[in-house]
């Protein structure tokens, strides 16, 4: 971290979840707009995903869960990035997330919650905004 250059976003489908289109139109958007964008493919585990993300020394992990399985998914994903030191990486996730879920996910640690018909433009400004290593 705190390194110049590009903004490095971790893209990862952690879980059971098999659809993987919109991850893949976000990782995309994200590379268009000049990030680093490395993606983990399907059913990854929080453990592979937080791995890959020191691994990579990304700015940002973008999670997609559309399984129902975002609170747990969301939760060990914040909580391992802590065990590790790497609580600076910031967490956020798409997907079909309730409303009562969303303000649980942000209380927990997950920097923003971008739900389906979010236009790839609103994510990409978001992740420019709050992912740049201030210098």
């Amino acid at each position: 971290m705190g390194v110049s250059g590009p903004i490095r976003v971790v893209v990862a489908k952690p879980g059971l979840d098999g659809h993987d289109r919109g991850a893949k139109v976000i990782a995309r958007a994200l590379r268009d707009a000049g990030m680093e964008v490395i993606y983990t493919g399907l059913h990854q585990t929080p453990e592979q995903v937080v791995d890959t993300a020191i691994q990579e020394d990304a700015d940002g992990i973008g999670l997609s869960i559309l399984s129902g399985a975002h609170m747990t998914l969301c939760a060990r994903v914040i909580e391992l990035l802590k065990e590790r030191d790497a609580a600076d990486i910031k967490v956020f996730c798409g997907g079909i997330i309730p409303e009562a879920d969303i303000i649980e996910l942000k209380r927990i640690g997950v920097a923003d919650i971008f739900t389906p018909g979010t236009p790839t433009r609103d994510v990409v400004a978001w992740v420019e905004a709050n992912l740049r290593v201030a210098s």
